[in-house]
């Protein structure tokens, strides 16, 4: 089992920048990757940002250049030149054995 818990999110202006972190406990032994991914009102969840443990990126072509996503003890994703159409849930992921395990999601709001 691998428990997640986000933390970072808030309101922020449309430009402005905001840190995502995602603390990972029990078998984190076992994780093989991590992600980002967001859900807006109406939308379907979908992936923002992932990293293998071997330290390989994915982003998606909307975040790409102002989004990073890092991961040491913790899994973190810089949010930089925020726009109102990054307002979401972001949920924090990991991959671990044949199981996928999901935090609880934090708001990001993006004024304009």
């Amino acid at each position: 089992q691998v428990q997640l818990v986000e933390s970072g999110g808030g309101l922020v202006q449309a430009g402005g920048s905001l840190r995502l972190s995602c603390a990972a406990s029990g078998s984190i032994f076992s994780i093989r990757s991590m992600g980002w991914y967001r859900q807006a009102p109406g939308k379907q969840r979908e992936l923002v940002a992932d990293i293998s443990s071997g330290g390989s990126t994915n982003y998606a072509d909307s975040v790409k250049g102002r989004f990073i996503i890092s991961r040491d003890n913790a899994m973190y994703l810089q949010m930089n030149s925020l726009k109102p159409e990054d307002t979401a849930v972001y949920y924090c992921n990991a991959v671990a054995g044949w199981h996928t395990y999901w935090g609880q999601g934090t708001q990001v709001t993006v004024s304009s």
